[in-house]
């Protein structure tokens, strides 16, 4: 027997989640857990030292040109993941710029965000926006998942009626073996409750990318009904719990997008290219939260 975990493919149940997943019904059963809240230092050493090898073993010749210092045996290998994450998301398989021209250079061009804290007047829509693990400020640098969509989004709802405020939190590699960052999921839960009260008649969009996407889920765990209720859309891109309900938001209001060969949506740590081109679905993504918020 192989002494490394299997990414054998399953077929996912259709039930599990009923709209909306870019991936052909895939690999989940009904038995995956819930968001993660806490896991020990010893659960979460074990997993990432298993899926470290099993990620090297598959990876050989990227993780070659990777200068790490190794840990000891038996220790936390933080540094080879971080490493690992930090090259793998270094260079793009395609420009956002060659992918959608039209929408990559435009009032989101930055990687930091604030506009429902800043002091911008309450806008028609509110996204509140979790970025991927290693990603820069609050949103991703731009051209990366988030600002390629917020400018989709844009395009189609109108700039002016579009509020970004991203999320900060440190979004590193411990944080995503955890099942997502605890206080940035508070953060995140937080921040919807703000939008509530700030702008009692914004339309609020959660939305976040691969960590991020643990983001959504564990913040809408936290909500209430109240804010629950005030949830317009959800959209998640490479979402490590693909399968899973969003806490109580309705399933028509959630969209999950998840490549077939994205590894992250599969339960793994592996990094494909298939998990580093969400910028080509923006507009799809664009399309169905317009849809729920106009």
């Amino acid at each position: 027997m192989s002494a490394f975990p299997s990414f054998e493919h399953h077929e996912r149940s259709s039930e599990l989640q009923t709209p909306i997943s870019n991936k052909s019904p895939s690999a989940f059963s009904s038995t995956r857990p819930a968001p993660v809240k806490q896991l020990t230092i010893h659960t979460v050493a074990m997993k990432a030292s298993l899926f470290f090898l099993a990620a090297s073993t598959a990876l050989a010749a990227p993780l070659e040109s990777v200068p790490v210092v190794r840990s000891e045996v038996g220790a936390f290998p933080l540094a080879e993941l971080e490493a690992y994450y930090n090259a793998a998301f270094s260079v793009k398989p395609e420009e956002a710029d060659a992918l959608h021209p039209a929408i990559s250079k435009r009032q989101y061009n930055g990687d930091t965000f604030n506009q429902l804290t800043d002091g911008t007047p309450c806008r028609k829509v509110t996204l509140i926006w979790a970025r991927g693990t290693t990603q820069s400020g609050n949103v991703g640098e731009a051209g990366s998942e988030g600002p390629t969509f917020f400018n989709a989004l844009a395009s189609r709802v109108g700039a002016s009626n579009l509020a970004v405020q991203g999320v900060t939190y440190p979004a590193n590699i411990f944080g995503f073996l955890a099942g997502g960052d605890a206080a940035g999921s508070t953060t995140m839960a937080n921040l919807v409750a703000r939008a509530v009260t700030q702008c009692p008649s914004t339309k609020i969009v959660l939305s976040g990318y691969s960590q991020g996407g643990q983001l959504v889920h564990n913040a809408a765990a936290k909500l209430t009904t109240a804010q629950t209720n005030r949830i317009s859309a959800v959209l998640i891109f490479g979402d490590p719990f693909d399968g899973q309900p969003v806490g109580n938001v309705p399933a028509s209001k959630v969209k999950i997008i998840c490549h077939s060969g994205d590894n992250i949506c599969d339960g793994g740590i592996i990094i494909t290219a298939d998990h580093r081109n969400y910028e080509n679905d923006a507009p799809a993504a664009a399309a169905f939260v317009a849809g729920l918020v106009a």
